[in-house]
């Protein structure tokens, strides 16, 4: 009999490409995805750990399967990824029907631990350290208009804000040889746009770089990615996240200016306007600084739309520290940003500080930005109405199948009317009529 699986995923577009690769290689041992959580031998949730509600929303989920699992008690219960990684033993501990905790570096060994726990009930926690991740990135499910390509792991920063370096572990990049390849792949079964994946991936390649006693800060090993997939013949478009501020240099920067394949639309994180909560977070960078590398990028790519994550009511965050943030969001120009209200996260430097930002303010400095960022993204769609915008279709609308939705190179969510004939992957040109402050609407027009 076939054992069935079933993903669920939460958190970042890494843990998506994660849980991508996890169900392929399943497949190829013998197993089969399934459509929802009743039909399946084996539940799996690939967890965040970013935040504090990331965590208690898994940990709620899976209180709710101990019900289940006295109904069906063959079925698996494994919780991978960061989560896993961080809490380890405790996971089993405080549930103990779930089964497997397999951490960030031991996802390519699933297949084996399900089936001897399908075959012998052996639960266990597998979170040793290891390279033999990397290789299974590389899988993919077939015919994806876009793509998702991990090109590295982990990350060397250590901001004191953050536990990515403590699950994920330190950085470590595939060669480029092996990403060009996969992107042919892709290309070859239909994708038309590629997005490249790394926790700091303006760093990538730098790590290796520095071991070898060969790295030079005017270099940038990403750029060089850039362009070798950039040539990848049919390739129509590229993304990536997320780059980091101090790895955006000259090189970095002439390269985006130079591949016109390079999407209009980049996501740099700021986290703060403050210079002194910046240094508090370790970010290693003047709010001056990261506004030098946005004028930087709008200067190569006149027109590029730009997007940023921040963080209210980090310890020791004044009124003032806030005003500098809203002051650098209005100045950077950003219509889209992820906003976050500080919340302390078990091992990093920050959680040694007192939480001293009342809960109350923190709502009200998040919803402060949330007007601006509306207010911002409104002015800036307005403004295109009129314009022609070459879209890639992806099929109808979640919220009107009658209608398609599409993305522009700069990252706009363009809904139209489809017309016979018209295939997912089609790129279009789309006439904006209308316009809210999260999406763009439009007229097909004529080929």
């Amino acid at each position: 009999m076939t054992p069935t699986f079933f993903i669920r995923t939460y958190g970042c577009q890494m843990n998506e490409r994660d849980s991508e690769a996890v169900a392929c290689l399943l497949e190829t041992r013998g197993f089969h995805q399934v459509e929802g959580e009743d039909e399946a031998d084996v539940l799996l949730f690939n967890t965040c750990s970013v935040r504090d509600q990331a965590e208690r929303k898994v940990l709620g989920k899976l209180g709710l399967l101990k019900r289940l699992k006295r109904v069906k008690p063959h079925l698996v219960i494994g919780v991978l990824g960061c989560m896993a990684q961080r809490l380890g033993e405790e996971i089993p501990a405080k549930l103990p029907h779930v089964d497997l905790v397999v951490g960030t570096d031991q996802i390519q060994t699933l297949p084996d631990l399900l089936l001897a726990q399908l075959e012998e009930r052996r639960p266990g926690v597998y979170l040793e350290r290891s390279d033999a991740s990397l290789p299974m990135l590389g899988l993919h499910a077939p015919g994806k208009i876009s793509a998702f390509i991990a090109v590295m792991r982990g990350c060397n920063q250590g901001c004191s804000y953050c536990v990515v370096p403590e699950v994920r572990g330190r950085e470590k990049s595939r060669p480029v040889t092996d990403i060009v390849e996969e992107a042919t792949r892709l290309v070859a079964g239909g994708t038309q746009e590629i997005f490249l994946l790394g926790q700091n991936i303006t760093a990538y390649g730098v790590a290796e770089l520095r071991r070898a006693g060969t790295w030079n800060p005017e270099l940038s090993p990403f750029a060089d990615l850039l362009r070798a997939v950039c040539a990848v013949p049919g390739l129509r478009r590229v993304r990536f996240t997320s780059p980091h501020p101090n790895y955006m240099n000259a090189a970095f920067v002439r390269a985006v200016a130079e591949l016109p394949r390079v999407c209009d639309h980049f996501h740099v994180p700021v986290q703060s306007g403050s210079d002194r909560i910046l240094q508090a977070m370790k970010r290693n960078y003047t709010a001056a600084a990261y506004l030098e590398r946005i004028r930087a990028l709008r200067e190569a790519r006149p027109g590029a739309a730009f997007s940023t994550d921040v963080i209210v009511g980090f310890p020791g965050e004044t009124d003032e520290d806030f005003a500098a943030t809203r002051e650098l969001m209005q100045t950077a120009d950003f219509d889209m940003a992820y906003i976050f209200k500080y919340s302390p996260r078990p091992g990093t430097l920050a959680e040694r500080q007192v939480d001293d930002v009342p809960q109350a303010v923190k709502k009200q400095r998040n919803e402060i930005l949330l007007k601006d960022l509306d207010a911002r993204s409104l002015a800036h769609n307005t403004a295109r109405v009129g314009e022609d915008v070459e879209v890639l279709a992806e099929g109808p609308s979640l919220r009107n199948r009658e209608r398609w939705s599409g993305r522009s190179s700069d990252n706009k969510n363009v809904i139209f009317t489809p017309e016979p004939g018209l295939e997912i992957g089609q790129l279009r040109q789309v006439r904006i009529t209308r316009a809210t402050s999260h999406s763009l609407f439009g007229d097909l027009l004529p080929e």
